[in-house]
């Protein structure tokens, strides 16, 4: 694919937004963000209820062209190719790179992985949460030793 038709794949990604918006009944709302540019993405995870497949997965946020226009190509290949949660953590970031076009992307690398880095850490964080939840320790306070987790366990820890 030549290099015009890249960017124009890109600019049509970034106008219209695939899986964009927030999504209500996500297990994960992860946050994301790049300093260096002022990026910020919010991944929206939803597990399936095999716990490997991806039932829905959808972004929101504000930056370049570049990190907008990867988080939906990103989010669409996630859907149209019905990866797993063990695919997308395999997913290299220099592959994704080759994906969208080094020489498109070549000089701003964490804004087009920044999607796929916001992705991984939900689907690390749905994982985590899952076995927490198996273990029979959930979200939360625990009434019966007293123990806070999840956001809110930093705060509460300071309040007692």
């Amino acid at each position: 694919m030549d290099r015009q038709m890249q960017i124009q794949i890109f600019m049509d990604h970034y106008q219209k937004p695939r899986h964009w918006g927030a999504l209500e009944d996500a297990d994960v709302a992860m946050p994301g963000g790049n300093p260096g540019c002022g990026d910020v993405v919010t991944v929206y995870f939803k597990g399936a209820d095999d716990h490997e497949h991806i039932e829905d997965a959808t972004y929101e946020g504000e930056g370049c062209t570049i990190s907008m226009a990867a988080a939906s190509m990103l989010l669409e290949q996630v859907h149209d190719d019905g990866l797993t949660v063990s695919e997308v953590l395999e997913m290299d970031y220099n592959e994704m790179i080759e994906q969208l076009g080094r020489q498109i992307v070549a000089s701003r690398p964490r804004c087009a992985t920044l999607g796929l880095g916001t992705l991984k850490a939900a689907i690390r964080k749905y994982q985590k949460d899952r076995r927490l939840t198996e273990a029979g320790v959930g979200e939360g306070a625990s009434p019966d030793d007293g123990l806070v987790f999840g956001e809110s366990a930093a705060d509460a820890a300071k309040t007692e």
